[in-house]
């Protein structure tokens, strides 16, 4: 089977890089026949169409992508060779992950455990809305969401949910709000709450409970934001209801505790893929062997 040619993949890599191939044979000065050529060249030798045009834009297919991960790596450890005549360097893997913006710190650093420090993976990370994160997916952007909301699924859809972990929710506060109470019902009495925002997944439950309970509470804050959650914990204004994942080293640290009370309340925690040819390879590292409490504290 014939080597692989560089110059092929190097027009393939500037004309995906500007996004335009009449662009690009201009800044080349070459015509865009001669730069077509070469692709075509390099998708006959892998096999599999690198763009596709939708009206006058050229996008990359799923193949493109990951030829465009290896060609960054291949040019840049190119020009690095020129410039320094002494690094050899290691093909680097890079894994894109999204977020949701409002989801636990803590919980998306023990997904990517697996990946943190091995010096020849680069992560990615990004954070948005859920609709902005599954268009990324869509468009492979991304190759994983990480979300507490299970996308809408039909005969359509491409989506993937992976359950990571099933997280039970718990009161949080300071030492001085938590210890007394010998009661949920007095608990939830006696101090001003943080809870979630009414579209949340679990702000229903909290609710049900409460008027299971006959309890109105006084809402300290209503909190899309799980991090800001620990910080008001933290100052004091109020007891929160989340998983404790959320403020482990507050915990750990004695600043927050739990209260003893039992909610019956928990926060399911997914991984998102999508449906693809080509799957990323690092997801095998992180999403292998994910049973439903996997990634509990």
């Amino acid at each position: 089977m014939p080597d692989m040619n560089f110059n092929h993949l190097r027009y393939f890599w500037e004309v995906a890089r500007d996004g335009n191939l009449t662009r690009t044979a201009e800044r080349l000065n070459l015509s865009q026949s001669a730069v077509s050529v070469q692709i075509r060249k390099l998708e006959d030798r892998l096999g599999h169409p690198l763009f596709e045009r939708r009206g006058r834009k050229l996008h990359l297919t799923e193949a493109g992508r990951i030829a465009l991960d290896h060609a960054d790596t291949i040019v840049g450890a190119g020009q690095d060779l020129i410039a320094t005549l002494r690094r050899t360097g290691s093909p680097r893997r890079v894994l894109r992950v999204g977020a949701l913006a409002t989801l636990s710190r803590n919980f998306q650093i023990e997904f990517l455990r697996p990946l943190l420090g091995q010096p020849d993976v680069e992560l990615v990370l990004r954070s948005g809305t859920s609709v902005e994160l599954m268009q990324g997916l869509e468009t492979l952007g991304l190759d994983v969401v990480l979300t507490n909301r299970v996308p809408a699924q039909d005969a359509l859809t491409t989506l993937i949910s992976h359950p990571l972990s099933e997280q039970a929710l718990s009161v949080v506060g300071t030492p001085g709000r938590v210890t007394g109470a010998t009661t949920l019902v007095d608990l939830l009495r006696s101090s001003p709450m943080i809870v979630q925002t009414q579209d949340s997944p679990v702000r229903a439950g909290f609710d049900a409970l409460c008027a299971r309970l006959g309890v109105v509470p006084n809402l300290a804050a209503e909190v899309d934001d799980m991090a800001m959650m620990r910080l008001l914990a933290r100052e004091d204004i109020g007891l929160a209801v989340l998983p404790p994942i959320v403020v482990k080293n507050e915990l750990h640290s004695g600043i927050l505790m739990e209260a003893p009370h039992r909610v019956g309340l928990s926060e399911s925690f997914h991984a998102v893929t999508v449906k693809r040819q080509f799957p990323n390879p690092l997801l095998d590292l992180v999403l292998n062997d994910l049973g439903p409490t996997a990634l509990l504290p």
